[in-house]
């Protein structure tokens, strides 16, 4: 049952309720794409020129691919500029868990105009799973010099807001309560507390990084100077802190901080209440 106001249960075509991505994923492929049409943002769409819940450009050349398996529970929706581009402008994977909620895997939305940093490959040019295998130190250093926060190839299109919205009327529509995800990042951590999440791991860790990198912690003293990422005056940005953490400054890994949103409700998580607002 949808709980959100001036929403509904999501229904097939033939009136079933439908409760799930591997029911959704069940059905024929362009009632498929008419359901998961929804979670793309109008703004995005106006970027693209995509009719209203086409995938294709006014040239007839498909721009958004839907990747919905019968049989698994896994969502990808993968929009580019021009059919060709290997970078995505808009990239979206969702997934049902085992205990009937959405997980929100990844979404990575670019500005297909911005330039692009290649932070997501080593210096050998292979690829290095959000750095998790290696770093590209010359092109982070010139990616954090043009305000980028640690993992971003290009700078965004502040479509987050637009999309969080219909992502959480999707789930309502399927009768689910709530939304998890792994943030990967500090800073995506802090930004999902933006639109309402809580922790269901990782509080404990985000309390210490707040409390330690305020003067005469030990994260604070560690901003020496020593890397170009661990600079004076780091600590008071979500973006100078980011790149510190993604630098190794803490003493633990950062992994394992997850998150989750329950629909309709807002937790008012702040956990570095005395940040500067970064510059543009």
């Amino acid at each position: 049952m949808a709980r959100l106001s001036d929403n509904s249960q999501l229904l097939d075509a033939s009136g079933r309720p439908l409760r799930s991505i591997l029911a959704i994923n069940r059905l024929p492929e362009a009632e498929k794409e008419r359901i998961y049409a929804v979670l793309l943002p109008q703004r995005l769409r106006r970027l693209l020129g995509l009719a209203d819940t086409g995938s294709c450009n006014s040239a007839g050349e498909r721009l958004v691919n839907y990747i919905a398996p019968q049989g698994l529970s896994l969502l990808r929706i993968e929009a580019r500029q021009h059919p060709g581009d290997p970078d995505t402008v808009f990239f979206l994977e969702l997934a049902d868990t085992p205990f009937h909620q959405l997980e929100l895997c990844f979404c990575i939305i670019c500005d297909p105009t911005a330039p692009r940093f290649d932070v997501d490959i080593d210096e050998q040019g292979k690829i290095n799973w959000f750095a998790s295998h290696g770093r590209n130190i010359p092109e982070e250093l010139r990616a954090m010099r043009a305000g980028l926060f640690p993992n971003q190839t290009r700078r965004g299109l502040q479509l987050f807001a637009d999309f969080f919205p219909l992502l959480e009327r999707f789930t309502d529509a399927l009768g689910i309560e709530m939304i998890v995800a792994e943030t990967l990042s500090y800073d995506n951590a802090i930004r999902y507390e933006k639109y309402g999440f809580d922790y269901l791991r990782g509080k404990r860790l985000m309390g210490e990084i707040d409390r330690e990198f305020q003067p005469g912690g030990r994260y604070f003293a560690r901003l020496d100077g020593s890397t170009p990422f661990r600079m004076p005056g780091m600590e008071r940005t979500v973006r100078g802190r980011s790149w510190a953490i993604h630098d190794g400054i803490l003493d633990e890994p950062w992994d394992d901080v997850q998150i989750y949103k329950m629909v309709g409700v807002n937790a008012a998580i702040d956990m570095f209440p005395q940040r500067e607002q970064e510059q543009r």
